[in-house]
């Protein structure tokens, strides 16, 4: 009985982290101050492209991310804030990235430039 409650117990916690994710918007809900900061460019079942626009000045509200590739269209200098910390980083043109996927972050353009992002999340 004591294995039982023990394998339940573990089972409850891995529910439990696993619906952190869900409390928070993924990148297409999240906005800025009640507003839009991501477009819809292309969803089926492959593959899901955001189209994400941050004029100087304007953010992400905390989101989470599924695993995704992210090309800079245009580049800017952000603020962001994660599990890590806060640090603050000069987004270039036309650099990319690939990420395994974020719990939580949220973001600040900083800069004095539009900066704007191709996010590209592949679907399983």
């Amino acid at each position: 009985m004591k294995i039982l409650s023990f394998y339940l117990l573990i089972i409850g916690i891995g529910f439990s982290s696993c619906k952190t994710n869900s409390k928070l918007p993924d990148p297409l809900k999240a906005g800025w101050k009640g507003s839009s900061v991501c477009e819809l460019l292309k969803e089926n079942k492959s593959v899901r492209v955001l189209k994400c626009t941050f004029p100087p000045n304007i953010g992400h509200e905390r989101h989470f991310h599924a695993p995704h590739f992210g090309y800079t269209l245009a580049g800017s200098k952000f603020r962001i804030t994660d599990t890590t910390g806060t640090k603050e980083i000069q987004v270039k043109t036309g650099s990319n990235f690939y990420s395994k996927g974020t719990q939580w972050h949220e973001v600040l353009n900083i800069g004095d430039s539009t900066a704007v992002f191709l996010i590209v999340e592949p679907r399983k």
